[in-house]
């Protein structure tokens, strides 16, 4: 009990890290039907896995929606700042502590971010299948990260497993170079035409969207434009959901190609499973494409999505779309509770090599805190000042001694 009352944090993370054993989340599920993805596996990296702390938070923090990103980020920064400033010691210190709280959760925002580190990685046992992103976007689009070039889009896909990327900047077509990259950049654009962004994926043309923004008939004469050009015309999502859903049907006798059903942005992410039912039926009775989308522009490092394309179909078969579950299931998750069941997902979602890494973890640390420190060790190095008994690691002693 005395370990207990004095580690409880520890105590409390160990019995997640073994309760959520009992109801774990598989790796990837298919977006379309729900179903298991038996012939392909996320692989994590020995790196990633032996950081699993710090991998698994990032990748948590990376898979929120807006809002739920917002409660959480807020949420947290309350606890923090409140547990420092009731902890004993001068006011000085109590306002210290509540800052450093703070502090803490826009370190782990940025380090979400920007901060470059191991990642999963798919792989399917088919040969034939195409792991491919369908939409992602370069410093050419006005809302990408202005130092994201071609090169470090190809590279980010690369270290996921995709082996080709449609480049689908806003309102630009692609025209980059794809020599002596990792993997294969195809042409693409997206068109954002009266409240609805439009992929055009293939062999496209310059086009001056507001031909298109009057009216949904304007829109809507958009998509055989397109197929004359040679492009495919995907519905993106969130803006069918928010801008047209009274309108699919409208799509459809129109001549879309398809509908984007997963999108890794914060404001998509949390596209219902009901809407989302819809969109598969819709799809399935027109034989349409679906596909899922990184919606990549520089911003974080993992995602949440692949599309597992076949060459040889068409249409509603030609494509899978494999996403993490954690990212789907944002959309079943209350705003206000994503301070603590983000954290659930996240430990229901550890493999046990994973779980192995947290607890390890939690033990190195707490035999390091639990030893006490004899006189002459370095201040906060306690259990390393004694047991490596390095010279640096003390502090003189008396003269003479």
């Amino acid at each position: 009990m005395g370990l207990l009352r004095r580690y409880p944090v520890s105590f409390l993370v160990i019995a997640l890290i073994l309760w959520s054993a009992t109801n774990p989340l598989p790796s990837l599920l298919d977006a379309a039907s729900g179903a298991l993805v038996p012939d392909a596996d996320l692989v994590r990296p020995a790196s990633y896995v032996a950081i699993a702390p710090v991998s698994n938070v990032l990748d948590a923090l990376t898979f929120l929606g807006l809002d739920r990103a917002r409660a959480l980020l807020f949420t947290w920064a309350g606890v923090l700042a409140l547990v420092g400033a009731l902890r004993p010691g001068s006011v000085r210190r109590r306002v210290l502590r509540a800052t450093l709280g703070v502090l803490c959760v826009i370190v782990a925002v940025v380090a979400t971010i920007f901060l470059p580190r191991p990642i999963p990685r798919l792989t399917v046992d088919d040969p034939t299948l195409t792991v491919i992103d369908y939409h992602a976007h370069t410093r050419d689009s006005h809302d990408g990260r202005r130092d994201w070039t071609v090169s470090d889009l190809a590279r980010w896909h690369a270290m996921q497993g995709f082996e080709a990327s449609y480049v689908t900047d806003h309102n630009r077509v692609f025209q980059g170079t794809t020599d002596d990259q990792p993997i294969a950049l195809l042409p693409g654009a997206e068109w954002s035409v009266d409240g609805q962004h439009l992929l055009a994926l293939g062999e496209t043309a310059p086009i001056d969207p507001g031909r298109y923004t009057r009216d949904l008939a304007a829109l809507l004469a958009l998509f055989p434009e397109l197929h004359k050009q040679g492009a495919l015309a995907i519905a993106s999502i969130p803006e069918y959901w928010r801008a047209h859903w009274n309108d699919l049907d409208a799509f459809v006798r129109a001549g879309i190609d398809g509908f984007e059903i997963v999108n890794c942005a914060p404001k998509a992410i949390v596209f219902p499973p009901d809407a989302r039912a819809r969109v598969v039926a819709l799809a399935r009775a027109h034989n349409l494409l679906l596909t899922g989308g990184s919606d990549n522009h520089g911003w974080g490092k993992a995602t949440c999505v692949w599309n597992l394309a076949k060459p040889s179909a068409h249409g509603f078969t030609a494509n899978r779309v494999v996403a993490r579950p954690i990212a789907l299931l944002q959309s079943d998750r209350q705003v206000w509770t994503a301070g603590y069941d983000q954290a659930w997902l996240m430990f229901r979602g550890l493999t046990w090599p994973e779980r192995v890494s947290w607890l390890t973890w939690i033990l190195v640390l707490g035999i390091y805190r639990a030893v006490p420190r004899r006189a002459g060790d370095g201040g906060g190095l306690g259990v390393l000042a004694r047991s490596l008994k390095v010279r640096v690691f003390r502090r003189p002693g008396p003269a003479g001694s």
